[in-house]
Protein backbone atom coordinates (compact mmCIF):
# COMPACT_ATOMS: atom_id res chain seq x y z
CA UNK A 1 0.00 0.00 0.00
CA UNK A 2 1.27 3.48 -0.84
CA UNK A 3 1.95 5.65 2.20
CA UNK A 4 -0.54 8.29 1.05
CA UNK A 5 -3.34 5.73 0.90
CA UNK A 6 -2.45 4.34 4.33
CA UNK A 7 -2.42 7.92 5.62
CA UNK A 8 -5.95 8.53 4.31
CA UNK A 9 -7.22 5.31 5.85
CA UNK A 10 -5.84 6.21 9.26
CA UNK A 11 -7.14 9.79 9.32
CA UNK A 12 -9.56 10.56 12.13
CA UNK A 13 -10.91 13.63 13.82
CA UNK A 14 -9.77 14.65 17.28
CA UNK A 15 -13.27 13.83 18.56
CA UNK A 16 -13.04 10.31 17.10
CA UNK A 17 -9.66 9.81 18.75
CA UNK A 18 -10.97 11.06 22.09
CA UNK A 19 -13.80 8.52 21.90
CA UNK A 20 -11.19 5.75 22.19
CA UNK A 21 -10.41 6.75 25.78
CA UNK A 22 -12.16 4.76 28.51
CA UNK A 23 -12.41 5.34 32.25
CA UNK A 24 -9.36 3.92 34.02
CA UNK A 25 -7.09 4.28 30.96
CA UNK A 26 -3.50 5.48 30.92
CA UNK A 27 -3.13 8.14 28.23
CA UNK A 28 0.29 9.48 27.22
CA UNK A 29 0.51 13.15 26.23
CA UNK A 30 4.07 12.97 24.93
CA UNK A 31 6.56 15.62 25.95
CA UNK A 32 6.99 19.39 26.00
CA UNK A 33 6.33 20.88 22.54
CA UNK A 34 4.74 17.60 21.45
CA UNK A 35 1.86 17.79 23.96
CA UNK A 36 -1.35 17.30 21.94
CA UNK A 37 -3.60 20.26 21.22
CA UNK A 38 -6.70 19.24 19.23
CA UNK A 39 -6.95 15.90 21.05
CA UNK A 40 -6.70 17.61 24.43
CA UNK A 41 -9.60 19.92 23.54
CA UNK A 42 -11.66 16.95 22.33
CA UNK A 43 -10.95 14.87 25.43
CA UNK A 44 -11.96 17.79 27.65
CA UNK A 45 -15.44 17.68 26.10
CA UNK A 46 -15.85 14.13 27.44
CA UNK A 47 -15.01 15.05 31.05
CA UNK A 48 -18.40 14.12 32.49
CA UNK A 49 -18.26 10.66 30.88
CA UNK A 50 -14.82 9.70 32.21
CA UNK A 51 -13.34 8.85 35.59
CA UNK A 52 -9.87 7.85 36.78
CA UNK A 53 -8.17 8.65 33.47
CA UNK A 54 -4.44 8.85 34.16
CA UNK A 55 -2.41 11.15 31.92
CA UNK A 56 1.39 11.13 31.49
CA UNK A 57 3.66 13.87 30.18
CA UNK A 58 6.00 16.61 31.25
CA UNK A 59 7.19 20.23 30.88
CA UNK A 60 3.79 21.31 29.57
CA UNK A 61 4.08 24.71 27.90
CA UNK A 62 0.40 25.73 27.97
CA UNK A 63 -2.58 24.99 30.24
CA UNK A 64 -4.31 21.74 29.28
CA UNK A 65 -8.01 21.91 28.44
CA UNK A 66 -8.76 18.68 30.31
CA UNK A 67 -7.91 20.49 33.55
CA UNK A 68 -9.79 23.73 32.86
CA UNK A 69 -12.75 22.77 35.04
CA UNK A 70 -12.48 23.08 38.81
CA UNK A 71 -13.62 19.48 39.23
CA UNK A 72 -11.15 18.13 36.64
CA UNK A 73 -9.29 16.22 39.34
CA UNK A 74 -12.38 14.04 39.85
CA UNK A 75 -11.96 12.79 36.28
CA UNK A 76 -8.28 13.13 35.28
CA UNK A 77 -4.98 12.74 37.11
CA UNK A 78 -1.78 14.27 35.72
CA UNK A 79 1.43 12.28 36.19
CA UNK A 80 4.42 14.49 35.41
CA UNK A 81 7.88 13.21 34.57
CA UNK A 82 9.27 16.74 35.04
CA UNK A 83 7.28 19.80 36.06
CA UNK A 84 7.05 23.26 34.64
CA UNK A 85 5.26 26.19 36.22
CA UNK A 86 1.75 25.27 35.12
CA UNK A 87 2.15 21.72 36.39
CA UNK A 88 3.11 23.06 39.83
CA UNK A 89 -0.21 24.86 40.01
CA UNK A 90 -2.00 21.71 38.86
CA UNK A 91 -0.43 19.63 41.62
CA UNK A 92 -1.30 22.34 44.14
CA UNK A 93 -4.93 21.94 43.03
CA UNK A 94 -4.72 18.23 43.85
CA UNK A 95 -5.01 17.15 40.21
CA UNK A 96 -1.69 15.40 39.81
CA UNK A 97 1.68 14.20 41.02
CA UNK A 98 5.33 14.24 40.10
CA UNK A 99 6.84 10.88 39.22
CA UNK A 100 10.46 10.89 40.48
CA UNK A 101 12.83 9.68 37.79
CA UNK A 102 16.41 9.44 36.73
CA UNK A 103 15.79 10.88 33.30
CA UNK A 104 18.31 8.68 31.47
CA UNK A 105 16.27 5.66 32.57
CA UNK A 106 12.90 6.91 31.32
CA UNK A 107 12.79 4.84 28.08
CA UNK A 108 13.46 1.72 30.14
CA UNK A 109 10.65 2.61 32.55
CA UNK A 110 8.28 2.37 29.59
CA UNK A 111 9.80 -0.86 28.32
CA UNK A 112 10.20 -2.65 31.66
CA UNK A 113 8.55 -1.06 34.66
CA UNK A 114 5.37 0.97 34.31
CA UNK A 115 1.79 0.15 33.33
CA UNK A 116 1.67 0.39 29.51
CA UNK A 117 -0.24 3.28 27.98
CA UNK A 118 -3.64 2.42 26.55
CA UNK A 119 -3.30 5.34 24.14
CA UNK A 120 -0.42 7.67 23.31
CA UNK A 121 -1.20 10.94 21.52
CA UNK A 122 1.34 13.64 20.68
CA UNK A 123 2.16 16.24 18.03
CA UNK A 124 4.54 15.42 15.18
CA UNK A 125 5.82 16.97 11.97
CA UNK A 126 3.97 16.07 8.72
CA UNK A 127 4.75 12.68 7.18
CA UNK A 128 7.76 12.63 4.86
CA UNK A 129 7.99 10.83 1.51
CA UNK A 130 9.30 7.71 3.27
CA UNK A 131 6.30 7.44 5.56
CA UNK A 132 7.91 8.82 8.72
CA UNK A 133 6.53 11.34 11.21
CA UNK A 134 9.35 13.22 12.96
CA UNK A 135 9.00 13.71 16.72
CA UNK A 136 10.24 17.29 16.41
CA UNK A 137 12.43 18.42 19.32
CA UNK A 138 11.15 15.59 21.54
CA UNK A 139 13.10 12.40 20.77
CA UNK A 140 13.64 11.97 24.51
CA UNK A 141 11.67 8.78 25.25
CA UNK A 142 8.96 8.84 22.55
CA UNK A 143 10.24 5.78 20.69
CA UNK A 144 9.76 3.75 23.88
CA UNK A 145 6.29 5.27 24.31
CA UNK A 146 5.37 4.15 20.79
CA UNK A 147 6.80 0.65 21.23
CA UNK A 148 4.80 -0.07 24.36
CA UNK A 149 1.49 1.78 23.89
CA UNK A 150 -1.56 -0.23 22.83
CA UNK A 151 -2.58 2.53 20.40
CA UNK A 152 -0.49 5.37 18.95
CA UNK A 153 -2.21 8.43 17.51
CA UNK A 154 -0.21 11.30 16.02
CA UNK A 155 -1.45 14.86 15.74
CA UNK A 156 0.16 16.47 12.71
CA UNK A 157 1.40 20.06 13.06
CA UNK A 158 2.95 21.82 10.06
CA UNK A 159 4.79 24.16 12.43
CA UNK A 160 6.71 21.36 14.14
CA UNK A 161 10.44 21.62 13.30
CA UNK A 162 11.99 18.53 11.75
CA UNK A 163 14.80 17.47 14.04
CA UNK A 164 17.38 15.21 12.44
CA UNK A 165 18.96 12.51 14.49
CA UNK A 166 20.08 9.10 13.42
CA UNK A 167 17.91 6.85 15.53
CA UNK A 168 14.62 7.00 17.45
CA UNK A 169 13.71 10.47 16.18
CA UNK A 170 10.41 9.49 14.53
CA UNK A 171 7.75 6.86 13.91
CA UNK A 172 6.73 5.13 10.67
CA UNK A 173 3.12 5.26 9.52
CA UNK A 174 2.93 1.47 9.73
CA UNK A 175 3.29 1.78 13.52
CA UNK A 176 0.59 4.45 13.82
CA UNK A 177 -3.05 3.63 14.59
CA UNK A 178 -4.57 7.03 13.91
CA UNK A 179 -3.73 10.43 12.44
CA UNK A 180 -5.27 13.73 13.49
CA UNK A 181 -4.76 16.76 11.27
CA UNK A 182 -4.85 19.46 13.92
CA UNK A 183 -5.10 23.22 13.73
CA UNK A 184 -1.33 23.68 13.36
CA UNK A 185 -0.86 25.86 16.45
CA UNK A 186 2.41 27.69 17.02
CA UNK A 187 4.92 25.56 18.86
CA UNK A 188 4.92 26.27 22.58
CA UNK A 189 7.75 28.53 23.70
CA UNK A 190 9.83 28.56 26.85
CA UNK A 191 11.61 31.81 27.64
CA UNK A 192 15.01 31.96 29.28
CA UNK A 193 13.72 34.19 32.05
CA UNK A 194 14.73 37.74 32.81
CA UNK A 195 18.10 39.31 32.07
CA UNK A 196 21.12 38.05 33.97
CA UNK A 197 21.61 39.64 37.39
CA UNK A 198 24.96 40.82 38.71
CA UNK A 199 25.08 37.65 40.81
CA UNK A 200 24.44 35.55 37.69
CA UNK A 201 27.25 37.34 35.87
CA UNK A 202 29.70 36.93 38.76
CA UNK A 203 29.03 33.20 39.00
CA UNK A 204 29.14 32.80 35.24
CA UNK A 205 32.52 34.49 34.97
CA UNK A 206 34.07 32.09 37.47
CA UNK A 207 32.78 29.15 35.47
CA UNK A 208 33.78 30.52 32.06
CA UNK A 209 37.33 30.94 33.35
CA UNK A 210 37.40 27.15 33.90
CA UNK A 211 36.34 26.22 30.34
CA UNK A 212 39.11 25.28 27.86
CA UNK A 213 38.98 25.52 24.08
CA UNK A 214 37.40 22.41 22.60
CA UNK A 215 35.27 21.69 25.67
CA UNK A 216 31.88 19.98 25.30
CA UNK A 217 29.01 21.81 26.99
CA UNK A 218 25.85 20.87 28.82
CA UNK A 219 23.72 23.77 30.08
CA UNK A 220 20.73 23.49 32.36
CA UNK A 221 17.80 25.89 32.20
CA UNK A 222 17.85 29.11 34.20
CA UNK A 223 19.52 32.47 34.62
CA UNK A 224 23.01 31.32 35.55
CA UNK A 225 23.49 28.72 32.79
CA UNK A 226 22.18 31.28 30.30
CA UNK A 227 24.56 33.89 31.68
CA UNK A 228 27.40 31.41 31.11
CA UNK A 229 26.25 30.98 27.52
CA UNK A 230 26.17 34.74 26.97
CA UNK A 231 29.68 35.16 28.36
CA UNK A 232 31.04 32.32 26.22
CA UNK A 233 29.54 34.00 23.16
CA UNK A 234 31.57 37.11 23.99
CA UNK A 235 34.75 35.21 24.94
CA UNK A 236 37.74 34.00 22.92
CA UNK A 237 36.79 30.34 23.37
CA UNK A 238 36.57 28.27 20.21
CA UNK A 239 35.84 24.79 18.85
CA UNK A 240 33.29 24.04 21.55
CA UNK A 241 30.97 21.06 21.35
CA UNK A 242 27.43 20.47 22.58
CA UNK A 243 26.04 17.34 24.22
CA UNK A 244 23.10 18.16 26.43
CA UNK A 245 19.78 17.00 27.78
CA UNK A 246 17.90 20.16 26.87
CA UNK A 247 18.80 22.36 23.93
CA UNK A 248 18.13 26.00 24.83
CA UNK A 249 18.40 29.39 23.14
CA UNK A 250 21.89 29.98 24.57
CA UNK A 251 23.28 27.27 22.29
CA UNK A 252 21.83 29.03 19.23
CA UNK A 253 23.58 32.24 20.28
CA UNK A 254 26.85 30.37 20.77
CA UNK A 255 26.59 28.70 17.38
CA UNK A 256 25.82 31.95 15.60
CA UNK A 257 28.76 33.58 17.39
CA UNK A 258 31.02 30.95 15.82
CA UNK A 259 31.94 29.30 19.13
CA UNK A 260 30.61 25.82 18.32
CA UNK A 261 32.24 23.48 15.84
CA UNK A 262 32.22 20.13 17.63
CA UNK A 263 35.57 19.43 15.98
CA UNK A 264 37.15 18.12 19.19
CA UNK A 265 34.36 15.70 20.11
CA UNK A 266 35.43 12.07 20.32
CA UNK A 267 31.91 10.89 19.42
CA UNK A 268 29.24 12.56 17.28
CA UNK A 269 31.93 14.89 15.95
CA UNK A 270 30.59 18.11 14.50
CA UNK A 271 27.07 17.59 15.83
CA UNK A 272 25.17 19.29 18.65
CA UNK A 273 23.44 16.43 20.47
CA UNK A 274 20.30 16.84 22.61
CA UNK A 275 17.38 14.81 24.01
CA UNK A 276 14.79 17.57 23.66
CA UNK A 277 14.65 21.26 22.91
CA UNK A 278 12.46 24.05 24.23
CA UNK A 279 12.89 27.78 23.81
CA UNK A 280 11.80 30.58 21.53
CA UNK A 281 10.98 30.57 17.81
CA UNK A 282 14.63 31.46 17.18
CA UNK A 283 15.59 28.05 18.53
CA UNK A 284 12.94 26.14 16.58
CA UNK A 285 13.94 27.84 13.34
CA UNK A 286 17.59 26.99 13.98
CA UNK A 287 17.15 23.28 14.68
CA UNK A 288 14.66 22.72 11.85
CA UNK A 289 16.30 20.40 9.29
CA UNK A 290 19.73 21.42 10.59
CA UNK A 291 22.20 18.56 10.08
CA UNK A 292 24.55 20.13 12.62
CA UNK A 293 22.01 19.31 15.35
CA UNK A 294 21.32 15.72 16.45
CA UNK A 295 18.10 14.75 18.21
CA UNK A 296 18.60 11.53 20.18
CA UNK A 297 16.86 9.45 22.86
CA UNK A 298 17.60 10.38 26.45
CA UNK A 299 19.04 6.99 27.34
CA UNK A 300 21.85 7.91 24.93
CA UNK A 301 22.31 11.63 25.63
CA UNK A 302 22.19 11.36 29.42
CA UNK A 303 23.89 8.02 29.93
CA UNK A 304 26.96 8.39 32.09
CA UNK A 305 28.66 5.91 29.77
CA UNK A 306 28.08 8.30 26.84
CA UNK A 307 29.06 11.49 28.64
CA UNK A 308 32.32 10.10 29.98
CA UNK A 309 33.53 9.46 26.42
CA UNK A 310 33.55 13.20 25.72
CA UNK A 311 36.79 14.83 26.85
CA UNK A 312 36.67 18.14 28.74
CA UNK A 313 32.95 17.77 29.36
CA UNK A 314 31.56 20.83 31.17
CA UNK A 315 28.21 20.42 32.97
CA UNK A 316 26.54 23.58 34.34
CA UNK A 317 23.34 23.37 36.39
CA UNK A 318 21.30 25.36 38.90
CA UNK A 319 20.25 24.37 42.40
CA UNK A 320 17.75 25.52 45.02
CA UNK A 321 20.02 24.99 48.03
CA UNK A 322 22.84 22.90 49.47
CA UNK A 323 23.68 21.78 53.00
CA UNK A 324 27.02 21.66 54.81
CA UNK A 325 27.41 17.98 53.94
CA UNK A 326 27.35 18.86 50.24
CA UNK A 327 23.89 17.46 49.51
CA UNK A 328 22.28 19.44 46.67
CA UNK A 329 18.56 20.03 46.28
CA UNK A 330 17.63 21.24 42.80
CA UNK A 331 13.94 20.41 42.69
CA UNK A 332 11.92 21.23 45.80
CA UNK A 333 11.25 23.80 48.51
CA UNK A 334 10.87 21.48 51.46
CA UNK A 335 8.02 19.15 50.56
CA UNK A 336 6.73 21.49 47.83
CA UNK A 337 7.90 20.16 44.49
CA UNK A 338 9.26 22.77 42.08
CA UNK A 339 10.45 20.73 39.11
CA UNK A 340 12.13 17.32 39.01
CA UNK A 341 15.53 15.68 39.03
CA UNK A 342 15.79 15.54 35.26
CA UNK A 343 19.27 14.52 34.19
CA UNK A 344 21.28 16.66 36.58
CA UNK A 345 22.81 13.75 38.48
CA UNK A 346 23.59 11.94 35.22
CA UNK A 347 25.64 14.88 34.00
CA UNK A 348 27.23 15.56 37.39
CA UNK A 349 28.55 12.00 37.38
CA UNK A 350 29.37 11.83 33.67
CA UNK A 351 31.27 15.11 33.62
CA UNK A 352 33.50 14.05 36.49
CA UNK A 353 34.29 10.77 34.74
CA UNK A 354 35.16 12.61 31.53
CA UNK A 355 38.89 13.19 30.92
CA UNK A 356 39.37 16.81 31.94
CA UNK A 357 35.66 17.13 32.72
CA UNK A 358 34.11 19.38 35.35
CA UNK A 359 30.64 19.63 36.84
CA UNK A 360 29.42 22.94 38.26
CA UNK A 361 26.39 23.38 40.53
CA UNK A 362 25.70 27.09 40.78
CA UNK A 363 23.34 29.21 42.84
CA UNK A 364 23.06 32.62 44.43
CA UNK A 365 24.14 32.52 48.06
CA UNK A 366 20.77 33.91 49.22
CA UNK A 367 17.22 34.63 48.12
CA UNK A 368 14.73 37.19 49.37
CA UNK A 369 11.30 36.16 50.60
CA UNK A 370 8.14 38.10 49.79
CA UNK A 371 8.32 39.86 53.15
CA UNK A 372 11.82 41.14 52.35
CA UNK A 373 13.68 38.64 54.56
CA UNK A 374 16.99 37.44 53.17
CA UNK A 375 17.52 33.68 53.47
CA UNK A 376 20.67 31.65 52.90
CA UNK A 377 20.67 28.95 50.23
CA UNK A 378 23.56 27.26 52.04
CA UNK A 379 22.03 25.50 55.03
CA UNK A 380 23.28 23.39 57.98
CA UNK A 381 20.98 20.60 56.76
CA UNK A 382 18.42 20.59 53.99
CA UNK A 383 14.93 21.64 55.03
CA UNK A 384 12.59 18.89 56.17
CA UNK A 385 11.21 17.09 53.13
CA UNK A 386 13.72 18.53 50.67
CA UNK A 387 14.81 16.26 47.85
CA UNK A 388 18.45 15.28 47.48
CA UNK A 389 19.03 15.66 43.75
CA UNK A 390 22.81 15.25 43.86
CA UNK A 391 24.29 13.14 46.62
CA UNK A 392 27.23 14.56 48.55
CA UNK A 393 29.74 12.12 47.06
CA UNK A 394 28.87 13.18 43.50
CA UNK A 395 29.09 16.97 43.72
CA UNK A 396 32.23 18.38 42.09
CA UNK A 397 32.34 22.21 42.00
CA UNK A 398 29.86 24.31 43.98
CA UNK A 399 29.68 27.99 42.99
CA UNK A 400 28.08 31.12 44.43
CA UNK A 401 28.91 34.78 43.89
CA UNK A 402 31.36 34.44 46.81
CA UNK A 403 33.52 31.79 45.22
CA UNK A 404 33.97 28.30 43.83
CA UNK A 405 34.89 25.21 45.84
CA UNK A 406 35.78 21.66 44.87
CA UNK A 407 34.06 19.12 47.14
CA UNK A 408 35.47 15.95 45.60
CA UNK A 409 37.42 13.96 48.17
CA UNK A 410 36.80 16.50 50.93
CA UNK A 411 36.15 15.21 54.45
CA UNK A 412 33.07 16.29 56.39
CA UNK A 413 34.88 19.19 58.09
CA UNK A 414 36.64 20.24 54.88
CA UNK A 415 33.29 20.32 53.10
CA UNK A 416 31.72 22.42 55.82
CA UNK A 417 34.64 24.84 55.77
CA UNK A 418 34.61 25.21 52.00
CA UNK A 419 30.85 25.58 51.72
CA UNK A 420 30.72 28.18 54.50
CA UNK A 421 33.46 30.11 52.70
CA UNK A 422 31.12 30.78 49.76
CA UNK A 423 28.06 31.58 51.88
CA UNK A 424 26.84 35.15 52.27
CA UNK A 425 28.98 36.78 55.02
CA UNK A 426 25.87 37.55 57.08
CA UNK A 427 25.21 33.84 57.59
CA UNK A 428 28.72 32.44 58.07
CA UNK A 429 28.93 32.72 61.85
CA UNK A 430 25.61 30.94 62.34
CA UNK A 431 26.62 28.23 59.86
CA UNK A 432 29.84 27.73 61.87
CA UNK A 433 27.84 27.40 65.10
CA UNK A 434 25.58 24.82 63.50
CA UNK A 435 28.57 22.95 62.04
CA UNK A 436 30.11 22.79 65.53
CA UNK A 437 26.90 21.29 66.92
CA UNK A 438 26.96 18.67 64.17
CA UNK A 439 30.65 17.98 64.90
CA UNK A 440 31.78 18.79 61.37
CA UNK A 441 33.82 21.87 62.27
CA UNK A 442 37.39 21.81 63.53
CA UNK A 443 38.09 24.25 66.32
CA UNK A 444 41.38 25.11 64.66
CA UNK A 445 39.64 26.33 61.52
CA UNK A 446 39.84 30.03 60.85
CA UNK A 447 36.70 31.84 61.92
Amino acid sequence: MEFEEEYRQKLMTADQAAQLVKSGDWVDYGWTTGTPDAFDKALAKRTDELFDVKLRGGIVLRPLDVFAREDAGDHFTWNSWHMGGWERSLIKRGCGYLTPIRYSELPRYYRDSIVPDDIAVFQVAPMDRNGYFNFGPNASHLAAVCETSKKVIVEVNKNMPICLGGFEEGIHISKVDGIIEGDNPAIGELGAGGPATEVDKTVAQMIVDQIPNGACLQLGIGGMPNAVGSMIAESDLKDLGVHTEMYVDAFVDLAKAGKISGAKKSIDKGRQVYAFAAGTKKLYDYIDNNPECMSAPVDYTNAVETVEKLDNFISINNAVNCDLFGQVNAESAGVRQISGAGGQLDFVMGAYRSHGGKSFICMSSTFTKKDGTMVSRLLPTLDNGSTVTDTRSCVHYLVTEYGMVNLKGASAWERAERIISIAHPSFRDELIRQAEKMQIWKKSNKR
